[in-house]
Formats: structure tokens, C-alpha cells, sequence
């Protein structure tokens, strides 16, 4: 009987029954079976894929099974995720797969980038212009009063309420993919969802500021223009400060909570009307920290955003994309000149003192400077009462309890 495209499942079964006679022959096939055979087995794989659809793996379930098999502990992993700490945060899923652990985990275990990346994930399937609407966090932005009230609709008027959020912010996408594309050390493939959401609720509000901004003239923006927000540090009201001299200079500053697992410290971007926008999430609640997110982001602004792509950093994390090297190097520059940097007593000999003195000559709050020794040298164990610990949040009103750390 001549072999057809399956599109039954009592044929599925007919041709599956053939194909088990015919390898229960074995070697006694003769070239007319094998190739009844071979037919009947691409027909067969044909109507599996699209009625038994196979999900791809999960990246950690696949990473997991990986060491098993090879009798790995969770201390083999630190070479591809850099600390241990990291290693438990990604296997309990609380930090994404940055790009870097993916191409380290795909040599050194022998995992498909595929499989890493999650073919099922937001990149993939916004290729296919399909996008899963349910997998954005919509209990969490329900929760902190993004969404009108959800107790009482359906799941698809859910999916419409969530669309117009994101449209709303001009994020709608086009035949294949949303408009505003993701850039940064923070933007991973299992955590877009969430950070498109959360970029959504940023521009909203820088709109809703828009009245109160400055003429935004690009070419304010210049290496004396860093320096001159940086020396704002030197002030107790900093953090007010700069934001008061952005946005009278035109660019808006949100702060905004990041959303549970994206560990995002801030961003950069241009609204559709092109008013620059930086993002801060204050995840650590640190003087430094927020400085040097807050410069970093501007950097970005300067050299690096254009009209459709958005900058997301994550900056506890390394990166080797040579714009976040360059708006790292722009923002230690504007604090402390490099030159001056390594001729300094806080270089060469540390200590509270030496710190004090360099923050007084270049009038830069000292936690820049601790925060800055602390990371050069890996040592998170010094100066921790100069960075400033629990100093920012309140000066935004906001309490520990509406940041997810």
C-alpha cells in the first residue's frame, strides 16, 4: 500500500505496527523494505513533532542531569559561574544564565547553547511573533498596582490588560518581535518577560514627568558633564540632587523596584519621542552602588542608546560587551581620573584615612571610593561602614520591603 502523509491516528498506529514488523526482520530486509521502512519512520517523526510536540529542556534541569551523569559536585561548577554563591543562586533559580555562563557551561560540560538558552524562552518565540502572555509576572505587577484589578477576569482579558500595558509604553511589537530590543549584562532569555514588564512601568513614569523636565540638548552630555554630577556625591542630599540636575537638564529618573529574579541594577534608554530615560532599582541599597549605577547609565546615555534598544545592567556581573566596558570606564573616570587613581595614598596604602583625604580633594562622597577599593581587590570585607549601607531607599521613600533583594 502506497505510503501517505499521516493524518489520522489509526493510520499513526497502521504504519507504526508496519514498522515494527519490519525491524523485527532484521537483517533479512531486502532494499525495497528498507526503503518502505525509512519512509514509513520520516512519515511517523512527522506526525509526532506536530501532534507529541517535545518541550525543550529546562536549562538547570539540563545542567543538573549533566552532573549527575558525570558524578559533578556544586564546587565543580565555580569555575563556569565564577563563585560559589552564584552557583547555588543559578541552580535554585533565583539568578539567570548570563551569556558568559552559557558559553562556559557550553564548553565545559558539552551543553547545547540551545539548551542553555532555553528554546522555548522569550527570544525564540518572539522570532515566531508568538509571545506568551502568561508568562509575564502579572501577580506581581497586580500587586504593586501596575494592573487594574484582575480578581475577576478571564485569563484572556489577563493577556488584553497586560498588552495594553506594554503597548501603552510603546513597546508593542511588530510581524516578529517587540520593537524595543534588550542590551546588557541584566537582559537573560528566561528573565525578559519580566524585564520588558518592569521597562514598561519605568517609561510610564518617566512620561508621567514629562512636564516637569528640561529641554534635553544632547550635547550637554560630556565627560565635564559626569564630573559634575559625580561631585554631587559630596553632599549628604546627593541622590536628591542628581535626579533634581537629570531631569532639569531633560533626562528622567525613575526609581523603580526590579521585579523578583532579574537582578537589575539599573538602565538606560530613549522614549519613542526620544526624552533619555535612566532607571535605577536601588537593589543594593548602598551610597556606592547607586552612584556609580547612576553614572554608568548616563555614560550610556552618551555613547551607547539609541532609538531602539534598551540598556539593562546588571554591574555585580562581568562583562565582555565593550559598551558596558566603556560606560564602566566613563563613570570611574568622571570620579576619580585614573592617573590620579593609581598615584593616590587610597590606592596604595588603604585605609579610612587615605580614603578621606582623596574624597576631599576630589569633593566625591567616600563610599565611592571604598566601594571602588572593595571591588578592585575582591575584598567585600573592608571599609563596609563607608559604603553607605542602608542610606538610599529612604531618601526615595522607599522601605526594604518593596525592593526584592
Amino acid at each position: 500500500m502506497e505510503a501517505k502523509v499521516i493524518r489520522t491516528e489509526e493510520q499513526y498506529h497502521r504504519y507504526l505496527e508496519e514498522v515494527q514488523s519490519l525491524m523485527a526482520l532484521g537483517g533479512a530486509l531486502d532494499a525495497k523494505q528498507c526503503d518502505r521502512l525509512e519512509l514509513l519512520t520520516v512519515l511517523l517523526e512527522a506526525y509526532e513533532n506536530t501532534k507529541f510536540p517535545v518541550e525543550a529542556p529546562d536549562p538547570i534541569d539540563a545542567i543538573l542531569f549533566r552532573m549527575e551523569e558525570k558524578g559533578l559536585k556544586r564546587a565543580d561548577l565555580v569555575p563556569y559561574f565564577g563563585t560559589s554563591s552564584r552557583v547555588s543562586e543559578v541552580l535554585g533559580r533565583k539568578r539567570p544564565l548570563t551569556v558568559q555562563m552559557i558559553r562556559a557551561l557550553s564548553l565545559g560540560l558539552g551543553l547545547s547553547a540551545d539548551t542553555l538558552i532555553g528554546l522555548a524562552t522569550t527570544e525564540s518565540t518572539e522570532r515566531k511573533g508568538e509571545i506568551d502572555w502568561s508568562k509575564f509576572p502579572i501577580r506581581e505587577m497586580a500587586k504593586r498596582g501596575w494592573l487594574e484589578s484582575l480578581t475577576t477576569k478571564s485569563k484572556t482579558a489577563v493577556e488584553d490588560v497586560v498588552k495594553s500595558f506594554i503597548a501603552d509604553a510603546g513597546l508593542q511589537f511588530g510581524a516578529a518581535s517587540f520593537r524595543r530590543t534588550l542590551a546588557g549584562e541584566a537582559n537573560s532569555p528566561t528573565t525578559q518577560y519580566a524585564l520588558y514588564a518592569w521597562l514598561a512601568r519605568v517609561i510610564q513614569k518617566a512620561r508621567a514627568k514629562k512636564s516637569t523636565l528640561g529641554v534635553f540638548d544632547k550635547s550637554i552630555l560630556s565627560a565635564g558633564f559626569l564630573r559634575e554630577l559625580a561631585q554631587l556625591s559630596w553632599s549628604d542630599r546627593g541622590p536628591l540632587l542628581a535626579v533634581e540636575y537629570l531631569e532639569k537638564h531633560g533626562i528622567a529618573v525613575v526609581i523603580e523596584p526590579h521585579l523578583k529574579g532579574t537582578l537589575l541594577d539599573g538602565a538606560a534608554l530613549n522614549d519613542i519621542d526620544g526624552t533619555p530615560i535612566v532607571g535605577i532599582t536601588l537593589r543594593h541599597d548602598r551610597l556606592d552602588n547607586f552612584w556609580f549605577t547612576l553614572l554608568h547609565e548616563v555614560a550610556h546615555l552618551w555613547k551607547h542608546v539609541g532609538t531602539d534598544e534598551a540598556f539593562l545592567d546588571d554591574l555585580d556581573t562581568s562583562s565582555e560587551d565593550r559598551r558596558e566596558a566603556e560606560a564602566n570606564r566613563l563613570a570611574k573616570e568622571a570620579f576619580i581620573p585614573r592617573m590620579l587613581w593609581k598615584r593616590s595614598d587610597a590606592f596604595i596604602a588603604p585605609s579610612k584615612e587615605s580614603i578621606d583625604k582623596l574624597s576631599r580633594e576630589l569633593k566625591i562622597h567616600p563610599s565611592v571610593i571604598a566601594g571602588r577599593l572593595r571591588r578592585e581587590t575582591g575584598n567585600y570585607r573592608v571599609f563596609g561602614d563607608l559604603i553607605g549601607l542602608n542610606q538610599v531607599r529612604s531618601m526615595f521613600s522607599l522601605t526594604s520591603s518593596e525592593v526584592e533583594v
